[in-house]
């Protein structure tokens, strides 16, 4: 069996897995134990850990935190080239999260059956996208906010960015 992943990688994830301690280093939890980091041409871009409990955010998990420093840092949304290196395979939003920022690699070290194992339902989440729970369409209100939308398109196609 081949790996699909070179030493480089290996390093990049011990950095990630060195961030997830930061957030359970001090004397109170900054988060989940859960870190990130985010290369691009082999070099760093950025880092973070897991800052929900800190932030009192529920989104501040280490990938989105570590994929917004990346996008500060570039100036950009797009993270086209970069890859995506994180201590644990990503929850729903944080894998949705770097695929609207167009990351195509990502490599995990820990598993969601992991996670699951301390307590954390990444798990259970993938479960729910499977059977397709996921809201309600109030039907009265599609055509404002379809309206909404295509004033943003028209807006765009103006300005060409996105």
């Amino acid at each position: 069996m081949s790996k699909e992943y070179s030493q480089q990688d290996i390093k990049a994830m011990q950095e990630a897995i060195k961030m997830s301690s930061v957030s359970i280093e001090g004397k109170e939890l900054l988060g989940g134990p859960f870190g990130a980091v985010i290369y691009k041409d082999g070099q760093l871009i950025a880092k973070g850990c897991n800052h929900v409990l800190h932030d009192n955010d529920p989104s501040a998990h280490a990938e989105v935190y570590t994929i917004r420093q990346a996008c500060s840092h570039l100036k950009t949304w797009d993270l086209s080239g970069c890859v995506l290196y994180t201590s644990c395979e990503p929850c729903p939003m944080c894998l949705m999260t770097a695929k609207w920022a167009n990351i195509q690699q990502i490599y995990f070290a820990a598993t969601r059956k992991d996670a699951a194992e301390i307590g954390f339902r990444d798990d259970a989440l993938y479960e729910l996208l499977k059977t397709g729970v996921y809201g309600t369409a109030i039907e009265e209100c599609r055509d404002e906010a379809r309206e909404v939308m295509q004033r943003w398109y028209a807006k765009f196609q103006e300005q060409g960015k996105y």
